[in-house]
């Protein structure tokens, strides 16, 4: 029985390239250690449509090393004015691997992120019809939880009517 395994290329399943005069670090940085990476959108602005993905992205391959195979996975960040049209584009498009949710507040540059998980079910919808994973960011806001105790909060009010 084999007792090991070795992981020739690993993938980097959340990674902050950033932007501008970063970027060329950061890309270099994921292409020397990764295959792959799922790049976060949250960028200040936010990357918000399939077309703002697939510009980010073009962004990030002219500073990936030549010889590079390393292939950035995009996401679009989901707010409360995402429309179940853009995950049919983010899908169509061959690009773009998923979409996350940021509570409006919760981290940074998440203050365009969603208030209220309710007004975001038709495209959740959508992403499940299109097979578009939902990548979370999964805490609560409120400033009377306890920091230590906002994923926990939010497993326990969001993400049980998340999974039923």
């Amino acid at each position: 029985m084999q007792k090991e395994i070795t992981i020739i290329r690993p993938d980097d399943w959340h990674v902050h390239l950033r932007d501008s005069e970063a970027l060329a670090f950061t890309v270099k940085d994921a292409a020397r250690n990764f295959g792959r990476s799922i790049v976060m959108p949250n960028l200040d602005p936010p990357v918000l449509t399939t077309a703002q993905a697939l510009s980010y992205r073009e962004r990030i391959l002219s500073n990936r090393p030549k010889n590079s195979h390393w292939q950035p996975l995009m996401v679009i960040y989901l707010t409360d004015k995402t429309a179940p049209e853009e995950i049919t584009k983010a899908k169509a498009s061959g690009k773009v691997f998923g979409c996350k949710y940021y509570p409006a507040g919760a981290t940074t540059n998440s203050a365009s992120g969603v208030t209220d998980l309710k007004k975001i079910f038709p495209v959740l919808s959508q992403m499940e019809k299109e097979g578009v994973p939902l990548l979370l960011h999964g805490e609560v806001t409120d400033q009377n939880v306890d920091i230590f105790d906002r994923e926990s909060i939010f497993i326990d009010l969001h993400l049980k009517e998340l999974v039923s």
